[in-house]
């Protein structure tokens, strides 16, 4: 297998800079279970500040990040509602149901991603014990590194509102989302009673995820932490990548965002590869069926990562990936359709 050289394959991929390292080995520990690990504490408090919320936990990934806020929203034979494509529902290997015993109630999105008022409204069930009991709709922003509007977000809000449901936000990448808004990350979480953020992201730690929102919410997340073995000792040392990755990569986001622009761009320049221009750090590109599976060999074995197959593929970009990594990734493209 060739060496990966210019690694678009995800933005978690990111390695800890020499500045990160230092702080994960300079920070101050405890045992986080007896809650008494500084570095944690702080990171809490930090984001739960940022935000604007009244409390956040410190887990081990976002994956037990939304499940998390789904157990804690939702009690067993509850009901949430999703994306058909969302993260939570697709690619958390069902863990609301196994886990939670909560069940998914899919809408379908719309083609700039979203779920439409109406259908989100239909899904909810009325108060019969014929059916699961609604408790909770989750969004995704980004979706698929597209940026879903603030408006449609409050509109969401105000059914949740009406119909007494909480409101959690899968914002994985939602500093990317709020840079690219030129939003503080606090106006752009606001409608929100939980937000579950990626550190090891487009942010750069190696581990990590926080939950933030109610106090209520998140007490009851700490106690389900420590049932699904997420209660850790001495965390401080990966907090201290998370408050690094605040303090030195929210603002550069900006540089993965017009990199992957500059991405797009000298990818559309052939007409056999489609390509959706990217709101963020995500480039959708379908390739022409009678060359997908060539490119994609092409590319392997020149050294760029990608992810996806028979053509249908998703490059990102990330702190780890320079320009000169996207122009020469250009170049192996434009090597490929020279030779057609």
């Amino acid at each position: 297998m060739n060496a990966i050289r210019h690694d678009f394959r995800s933005d978690t991929v990111t390695r800890p800079d020499a500045g990160m390292r230092a702080a994960m080995a300079a920070a101050d520990v405890g045992d986080d279970v007896f809650g008494d690990d500084p570095t944690v504490n702080l990171l809490e408090q930090r984001m739960a500040g940022m935000l604007g919320k009244d409390a956040a936990i410190f887990v081990p990934s976002g994956t037990m990040s939304n499940l998390l806020a789904l157990m804690s929203h939702c009690g067993r034979g509850d009901e949430y509602i999703a994306g058909q494509k969302a993260h939570l529902y697709v690619n958390e290997a069902g863990g609301a149901a196994v886990l939670g015993s909560i069940q998914p109630q899919p809408i379908a999105h719309q083609p700039d991603g979203t779920l439409a008022l109406e259908e989100i409204e239909a899904a909810i069930k009325p108060d019969d014990f014929h059916y699961a009991r609604t408790r909770v709709i989750a969004l995704e922003n980004t979706f698929g590194g597209r940026v879903l509007p603030m408006a449609y977000m409050h509109a969401v809000a105000a059914i949740a509102q009406r119909h007494g449901l909480g409101l959690h936000l899968d914002g994985a990448r939602a500093f990317n989302a709020a840079v690219a808004l030129g939003l503080d990350i606090a106006t752009f979480t606001a409608p929100f009673d939980t937000v579950s953020i990626c550190l090891s992201k487009g942010l750069g730690a190696p581990v990590g995820s926080v939950l933030i929102g109610r106090q209520d919410l998140i007490d009851i997340a700490r106690r389900h932490r420590k049932m699904l073995g997420g209660g850790l000792r001495q965390s401080g040392i990966l907090a201290a990548a998370g408050l690094y990755a605040l303090e030195h990569n929210v603002a550069r986001l900006a540089e993965d965002h017009r990199r992957a622009r500059r991405l797009a761009e000298g990818l559309a320049r052939h007409p056999a590869l489609s390509v959706a221009m990217p709101d963020t750090n995500i480039v959708w590109v379908n390739a022409d069926p009678a060359i997908g599976e060539r490119f994609d060999a092409w590319l392997a074995e020149h050294g760029v990562g990608v992810t996806g197959q028979y053509g249908h593929q998703r490059w990102v970009t990330h702190l780890d990936i320079t320009e000169a990594d996207v122009e020469r990734a250009l170049g192996v493209v434009d090597r490929f359709f020279s030779g057609q």
